[in-house]
């Protein structure tokens, strides 16, 4: 379920609180004045960078606007909303998907127009006709009407995002920034002509990278399970327009009733969401009920919730039994969420950029101890061929040049096959190579990377703090098991070094493990404490990269997942690593000075510094 977050503001969540709460004095208020508490002091701004924003769809409003019925008081509650909450729902465009008014009269378009001037400067928005805007069964080439006059390109030539309009003026788009991208918003006639789609594909030509939603009256319908199917009229957009640019990935209408979608593939391949939206055979025409589609980049996904503002800014005693009823749909065609890989969607036509690899000396800060790479620059001679054996005896690099060079070394009677050299790498890392271990159990096998006994890494102890930071991936599926696998140690038992407090004396003192939950483990004999104190993170995902780094400060550990500090990590005091003058390694953990199974998976860029880095400083920076 998406909720807008107030961030000091009354956001949709919090209003439908506030407005179930208990009854407060003077009934005849509405209840974002009656808790000012809770109120924003204006609407705020919007954030273009912020990988959240949300766009406001408002269907049909035509019962709203019906000659000496019309009544916009609930339009009017809808703008008042989307004004107040837009910085902090971060709400970046509105669009109106036609039938604006019931017969598209003088009288009901100026009355319309005069409630959208609530609007106007404070939220870009675009408006479609619907047929009962312009009565008319004709396309874009029907010339003047009411309609026009009052929603035709004059009306946008101020608002930052239009980008133009058709010569009919029938069809418009704009270009809205957000997420740090931009999109286009086409607004079709609900009767686009042969020539509109001649001008319509002018504009995706003239914006080839943009991403591209298309707005219009009618296009899918759906049945009362809420599955939608193109219309004789969509399925002409379909063939003439949609499914031959890929850009175009979301397409939103109304006319027809109930709410449904459906997904459909274009000739690319590629998926478009086709959904219908519209509440206005609902009590109070709808009420100006506006459908919020909140994209979250991050998380790929498009959060999609229904609710009517008018409805939930009245108190509870107010409210009759059918705006409770109707306050909000909660039913699979009104509140859903839609998976997109945005970055994968959208690469056919606009490629991300990746960054370029960076010089190992760009990233070894003050303090760097050791750092690992699997480029040319770090494994000369064996790098650049994907799938290629890394064969036993094989060294990597220390590109600090402080002598802690890594050598390979298979794991019991491991094939060869066991490290493999990959061009695969995090987007972020310095390098672009990894190396893939395919270790495991049953029997044990595996491959470890070793440092020499006499490394200077073996025996420093970090007193003041250090930084570990390694890249990992974990294979999709994740087969087999690997509980307890180790991805980076130092060799030798903590029972060596009068350690008594711990889980077993044949652990080793440091090392970085992976439970059968897939939850890091990192323990930590300290230097002058009997203890081990242990950090645990979430269970990682599979199938993509994650940035690992442990942090001490020279009194305690924090471990960083992706940037992000992680819940469980100890309180316990913790300074400097009790290392024992043996070898650093990276791919497996020993256990009684032997190892058992090595790594499953990808492992990239290792670093070791000896200080506290922050986030911004990683390998990879984050915040």
């Amino acid at each position: 379920m998406s909720t807008l977050p107030s961030h000091g503001g009354l956001g949709r969540r919090a209003l439908l609180q506030v407005a179930l709460a208990a009854p407060v004095a003077a009934a005849s208020a509405s209840v974002l004045d009656a808790a000012p508490a809770h109120a924003a002091p204006g609407g705020g701004s919007f954030d273009q960078e912020s990988p959240r924003f949300a766009i406001a769809v408002l269907p049909d409003t035509q019962y709203l606007f019906d000659e000496d019925s019309s009544d916009p008081t609930p339009l009017r509650e809808t703008f008042r909303y989307l004004t107040k909450e837009r910085g902090a729902g971060n709400i970046a465009f509105m669009t109106h998907l036609g039938d604006v008014t019931e017969h598209g009269s003088d009288h009901e378009i100026e009355l319309a127009g005069e409630t959208f001037r609530a609007i106007d400067g404070k939220l870009p928005y675009s408006v479609l006709a619907g047929n009962h805007d312009v009565r008319s069964s004709t396309d874009d080439q029907r010339g003047d009407t009411a309609y026009l006059r009052a929603f035709g390109p004059h009306r946008f030539t101020r608002t930052p995002t239009f980008g133009g309009a058709s010569p009919d003026g029938y069809n418009s788009y704009h270009v809205i920034t957000a997420a740090g991208r931009r999109w286009l918003i086409l607004a079709l006639d609900w009767r686009i002509s042969d020539a509109g789609l001649r001008w319509a594909q002018g504009v995706v030509d003239a914006n080839p990278t943009l991403p591209a939603i298309l707005t219009t009256h009618e296009m899918v319908w759906a049945d009362d399970s809420g599955q939608a199917y193109l219309s004789e009229y969509g399925q002409r957009l379909w063939d003439g327009f949609v499914r031959r640019n890929d850009q175009i990935f979301l397409t939103l209408n109304g006319h027809y009733w109930p709410p449904g979608r459906t997904v459909l593939k274009n000739d690319a391949g590629n998926e478009v969401h086709a959904h219908i939206t519209n509440y206005q055979d609902r009590y109070y025409g709808g009420a100006a009920m506006i459908r919020l589609y909140t994209f979250d980049l991050a998380r790929k996904v498009i959060d999609v919730e229904t609710f009517s503002p008018w409805f939930l800014s009245r108190r509870p005693e107010d409210r009759s039994p059918l705006e409770a009823e109707t306050l909000e749909l909660t039913g699979p065609a009104d509140r859903f969420s839609i998976g997109i890989d945005f970055g994968r969607r959208f690469e056919r036509f606009a490629p991300r950029p990746l960054p370029a690899p960076r010089p190992a000396s760009d990233v070894m800060p003050k303090g760097t101890v050791a750092y690992w790479r699997f480029d040319e620059s770090g494994l000369p001679g064996t790098a650049g061929r994907d799938g290629g054996v890394v064969a036993a005896g094989t060294v990597v690099r220390d590109l600090t040049g402080g002598g802690n060079d890594l050598k390979v070394e298979l794991l019991h009677d491991s094939a060869p096959e066991v490290l493999r050299w990959a061009a695969d790498h995090h987007e972020g890392q310095p390098a672009h190579a990894s190396l893939r271990f395919d270790g495991g159990k049953g029997p044990d096998r595996g491959a470890v990377l070793r440092t020499a006994p006499d490394a200077p890494i073996t025996s420093m102890t970090f007193d003041s703090g250090y930084t570990i930071e390694v890249f990992i991936k974990l294979p999709d599926p994740f087969e087999g098991d690997h509980a307890w696998m180790g991805i980076l140690s130092w060799e030798g038992r903590n029972g060596d070094a009068g350690k008594t407090s711990g889980w077993s004396p044949d652990e080793p003192t440091c090392s970085l493990n992976l439970s059968p939950e897939r939850f890091l483990q990192y323990v930590v004999y300290p230097r002058h404490r009997d203890a081990d104190p242990t950090s645990w993170s979430h269970a990682l995902p599979v199938g993509r990269w994650t940035h690992v780094a442990v942090v001490n400060d020279g009194r305690r550990t924090v471990v960083y997942v992706d940037g992000s500090r992680i819940a469980r990590n100890p309180s316990q005091r913790s300074t400097g690593i009790t290392t024992l003058g043996k070898p650093f390694a990276v791919g497996g953990t020993q256990f009684a000075e032997k190892y058992g199974q090595g790594f499953y998976g990808w492992i990239g860029d290792v670093r070791i510094t000896s200080r506290a880095l922050t986030p911004r400083q990683f390998l990879t920076p984050f915040g």
